[in-house]
């Protein structure tokens, strides 16, 4: 029988993280490990803080279901708990005793050919124009970048001074549901100048039916209006992009599942992260490999990481085995590029 053992641990920002309506200096995840002999696997899960998660009720969550997962199966984990962060940091954990189980790395368990380098978006947390230019200077390595805008009239500024100080990189806008039709509109001239090449969650899920009618010039990027698999089928046509986080969909499992469903349904997809170490991008990374965007950066915003952590150079992310989900084939240090 498998031992389940959660901890809470807290980790602080190198500067603080402000988006629409909260602003961070730390932040607080759970890491679960699943033990079975001398072998374990481990998961990390910040939740959804919008959705009312917290470490507390993540760890409840687990608990809850503790007497009920004598192995790790993850079929039924899927309906012992809905998606959402306890189910993540279970899966991932499954997914690495899998991995150690059965002697092969996690990703050829998800049946990916290869693993590769991807560039990932470096995010910039909203503040002041000058502040946001100087940070996207900063991030020198960086091929993307992605800003937090928060909707209170200086939005335009931020992006034409990041554009100005970095004309070189794609560059994309995370609104976090803090627009309006009316000021979505108003600011499409001034991002389209600035080459934004996408908009992610413009409106407040309540309010997603007022895109319907609504033609961007702009792709569209949900994020807080697809949660998991159910989601996918309810978005509005407006949407050509979907943002899959493993703490929103209940983990690796389905985030792959649902990877491959939109892509057949004819959208794009990107992985994000709900901020997080090397541990719960591991994972993620696994998904990236079937994503057009990549936005894993939460380590970046770190002052400190775990050991050994995500490679991150020439604005790409690398996972080697040894981060996360190695299983026992795999022994040593991978260099940056190789599975």
């Amino acid at each position: 029988m498998i031992e389940i053992e959660n901890r809470i641990e807290t980790w602080s920002l190198a500067v603080p993280f402000r988006i629409t309506d909260q602003v961070f200096h730390e932040i607080e995840v759970v890491v679960t490990i699943v033990r079975d002999g001398g072998l374990e696997g481990r998961g990390e899960a910040a939740g959804v803080d919008y959705l009312g998660e917290t470490p507390a009720s993540i760890i409840k969550q687990i608990e809850g279901v503790k007497d009920a997962l004598r192995e790790p199966d993850r079929a039924m984990l899927q309906c012992l708990l809905p998606p959402g962060g306890a189910r993540n940091a279970l899966d991932c954990a499954f997914w690495e005793l899998e991995a150690a189980r059965s002697g092969q790395p996690a990703w050829r368990l998800a049946g990916l050919t290869a693993i590769e380098p991807r560039v990932t978006t470096y995010t910039i947390g909203a503040a002041a124009p000058a502040i946001m230019a100087e940070r996207a200077v900063a991030f020198s390595g960086a091929r993307a970048l992605k800003l937090k805008l928060i909707g209170d009239g200086e939005d335009a500024e931020r992006v034409a001074a990041v554009r100005a100080a970095r004309p070189d990189v794609w560059l994309g806008v995370d609104a976090n549901q803090g627009f309006s039709t009316s000021s979505l509109e108003q600011l499409m001239p001034d991002f389209l100048r600035a080459r934004v090449a996408l908009i992610e969650q413009p409106l407040p899920v309540d309010l997603d039916w007022q895109l319907e009618s609504f033609i961007s010039p702009i792709p569209l990027a949900a994020d807080e209006s697809v949660q998991g698999m159910a989601s996918l089928e309810r978005l509005p046509k407006a949407f050509s992009v979907i943002n899959i986080k493993l703490d929103k969909c209940g983990g690796l499992t389905e985030a792959l599942a649902m990877a491959r469903a939109a892509r057949g349904l004819g959208f794009k997809v990107m992985v994000g992260n709900m901020l997080g170490t090397s541990l719960a991008m591991a994972p993620a990374f696994l998904v990236g490999q079937l994503c057009e965007i990549v936005d894993l950066d939460g380590p970046v915003l770190l002052q400190h990481d775990r050991d050994p952590g995500a490679l991150y150079r020439d604005g790409e992310i690398w996972c080697s085995n040894e981060v996360w989900g190695a299983g026992e084939a795999r022994h040593g240090s991978a260099a940056f590029g190789t599975a």
